[in-house]
């Protein structure tokens, strides 16, 4: 079973429910969780369950049942000071402490594949939709819950005009089903440096067909060390995922300091350009 995660207190999270709800053949059930509706969707593969409830997503730490659910997918709002109209893709979790739910130092598993399913159906429906303000970006790892099954967050941001835009529902809805669907199998990879919203590996993402899960931004880098590489690596769903950096995004007095940790790991480390053949 998969599961779609909508919050009726989030103004983005609604609107992108409702579009599933509209768009696809989601029924209404007679099961309540947290005291509200749920709806079912069966598929020739797969039986998925949107499951509403009321509050932060961020702080639904219980939904953690491997046994039961494959994949968890939250649809939510996105929020910045710089209040960028954006379409975006995460995986929750904290690698430090823990600010915003979930648990300290423990990130989700990243389904990666699954999330650049999502990431390029947003790219296509950006186009579709006419949505030409809006970027299409790869976040950090960051916020809760932290979960022991894979999951991800597809989110509208980043004020009230964009939460409620109606084509931003839907093409984020578009994301949400092509998440859930995903046969992809391509490349996976741990991104490493740059900002917040990582446009070099956003691109390098649609463009050469790489599969992030987990990113390391360079604001977390006060909590790198071997231990947490090893663990973005552990908590992703394909095994044996490249570790891609973003080296012109990563500030000349931590270059030194990233190569030291990443020479204590035994993993594949590549450059962005390296895909690019840049200099």
């Amino acid at each position: 079973m998969k599961l779609v995660v909508a919050s009726r207190d989030d103004l983005a999270s609604w609107n992108i429910a409702s579009k599933l709800i509209a768009n696809n053949r989601f029924e209404e059930t007679s099961d309540i969780f947290h005291g509200n509706t749920t709806y079912r969707l069966l598929t020739a593969t797969d039986e998925v369950r949107l499951l509403t409830v009321e509050g932060e997503l961020v702080d639904l730490q219980e939904l953690s049942r491997p046994n039961e659910v494959e994949l968890i997918v939250f649809v939510s709002r996105h929020e910045s000071r710089n209040e960028n109209p954006i379409l975006s893709v995460h995986v929750p979790g904290n690698m430090g402490a823990a600010e915003f739910g979930g648990l300290p130092g423990k990130v989700s598993i990243a389904p990666a594949n699954a999330m650049y399913s999502a990431l390029n159906r947003m790219a296509e429906e950006r186009i579709r939709l006419g949505l030409k303000e809006f970027e299409i970006y790869y976040e950090g790892t960051h916020h809760g819950p932290s979960l022991d099954v894979p999951s991800l967050f597809v989110e509208i941001g980043s004020t009230t005009k964009e939460w409620s835009n109606p084509q931003a529902g839907e093409a984020v809805a578009a994301a949400t089903m092509a998440a859930i669907e995903c046969t992809a199998h391509l490349e996976s990879a741990v991104g490493v440096g740059g900002s917040h919203c990582n446009r070099r590996l956003t691109s390098l993402s649609l463009e050469s067909k790489v599969a992030f899960g987990h990113i390391i931004p360079s604001y977390a880098f006060k909590w790198l060390t071997p231990e947490l590489i090893q663990n973005c690596v552990r908590r992703t769903l394909e095994k044996d995922p490249t570790i891609v950096l973003d080296w012109k995004g990563i500030d000349g007095k931590h270059r030194e300091a990233v190569k030291g940790v990443l020479e204590k790991v035994p993993y594949r480390v590549k450059r962005v350009a390296e895909y690019r053949d840049e200099k």
